[in-house]
């Protein structure tokens, strides 16, 4: 076997010279990058963290109402930051939830558009399936190195590390709802006289609604499972106490923590859970 090993083909070298002209010659674009990725985060973190903490919940139990109609999952939502509040969790809640929601916003920004042009042109989906694939089977500590190498520490490296492991949901999602856009609906549309601009706004769009909406649950519950990961970078949340329970072998941080992040995953799971008919 030594013979195989004598020539090894130099895939870690290579990606570090790639590395390193990426970082040399498009420090301006990361940079650039950094700072609109920080004045999202440190918008949004201040938007969960400026109110009184009761006026968050009073949204998110609205919002949650609006979306399923059931007091029930408004109750919950309700139950669940106080008792976040009353474990003394709050801060490292909203720091995680500025993640979550930071993730959403780059995902869906880029998910939805990708996939509406991969519904419409199978050739770039046959081209991007493999990068998908990628994408979400790749080590999620791998996307940290370069992460870090470009942007240092912090959120920000989190959520690209983040962004990358989860932007494959909604575009495979959005493909999904536009590609099964029933052909009848698409030829009365087209009867009607409709342009293909309005057979996509008023005809597969709000057809595949219920598989974007699936996508957007999905890229939170992805992205609440990167929060751990994230901190490894230096991203402040929930994930910074599961860490600190790791290195002292502190049980009881270890399992309130976590507990926390538990019940921060099931009430942004029933907010936007899709029933089904």
């Amino acid at each position: 076997m030594s013979w195989l090993t004598e020539k090894k083909i130099p895939l870690g070298d290579t990606a570090e010279k790639i590395f390193d002209w990426l970082q040399r010659e498009g420090e301006v674009f990361f940079d650039a990058l950094a700072i609109v990725m920080e004045t999202m985060i440190d918008s949004i973190l201040w938007l969960l963290q400026t109110p009184h903490p009761f006026v968050i919940i009073a949204l998110f139990a609205i919002g949650a109402y609006i979306l399923q109609r059931k007091w029930q999952v408004s109750l919950g939502i309700v139950l669940g930051f106080l008792f976040i509040i009353n474990q003394g969790y709050w801060e490292e809640t909203t720091e995680s939830l500025t993640l979550v929601l930071s993730a959403c916003v780059a995902c869906m920004g880029m998910g939805i558009p990708i996939g509406i042009a991969t519904a419409h042109r199978p050739k770039l989906y046959k081209f991007l399936h493999p990068i998908l694939d990628l994408m979400q089977t790749l080590p999620t500590f791998v996307y940290l190195i370069p992460a870090i190498v470009f942007f240092g520490i912090g959120l920000v490296p989190g959520l690209i590390a983040t962004v990358i492991f989860v932007l494959p949901a909604p575009i495979r999602l959005t493909h999904l709802g536009i590609s099964s856009t029933p052909s009848d609906l698409l030829e009365a549309a087209e009867a009607f006289g409709a342009t293909p601009r309005q057979k996509l706004w008023k005809v597969e769009f709000p057809y595949a609604i219920p598989q974007i909406r699936a996508g957007l649950n999905q890229t939170i519950m992805l992205s609440l499972s990167m929060v751990v990961i994230a901190a490894l970078v230096g991203a402040d949340g929930l994930g910074v106490p599961v860490l600190r329970a790791l290195n002292t072998v502190n049980p009881a941080l270890g399992f309130e923590s976590g507990s926390i992040i538990v019940v921060v995953a099931i009430m942004l799971d029933r907010a936007l859970r899709i029933e089904r008919k």
